[in-house]
């Protein structure tokens, strides 16, 4: 069975980007799905109904939202081409640049 990937985002998002990047990093086959934030579609709101808002991942029909937290997903579900570092300081001085960019961007 083929694995089917959604990214719903918009083209402005730098959290949809990082995502976008990810998957691309990996190889990954997905279908991305621009939302218009001013009129939030049906799925969006299905998908994300706690904080309705992007990026939003669906996997095989089940959505995971947040940027961080998809990219950890991503990360976790393809082993091939590893998105952090090996070395532990390394990955955490990663993760802090991303948290750093969740929280000042």
């Amino acid at each position: 069975m083929a694995e089917e990937l959604k990214l719903f985002s918009n083209w402005s998002s730098p959290f949809g980007f990082r995502v976008e990047h990810a998957l691309k990093t990996k190889g990954l086959e997905f279908e991305t799905v621009l939302e218009d934030l001013s009129n939030k579609s049906d799925s969006l709101l299905e998908y994300n109904p706690l904080y309705k808002k992007i990026p939003i991942l669906v996997h095989n029909g089940n959505p995971k939202c947040e940027s961080l937290v998809i990219l950890e997903y991503i990360d976790e579900t393809w082993k091939q081409c590893p998105l952090l570092p090996q070395d532990p300081y390394e990955k955490a001085t990663a993760r802090f640049w991303a948290k750093f960019g969740d929280e000042k961007v």
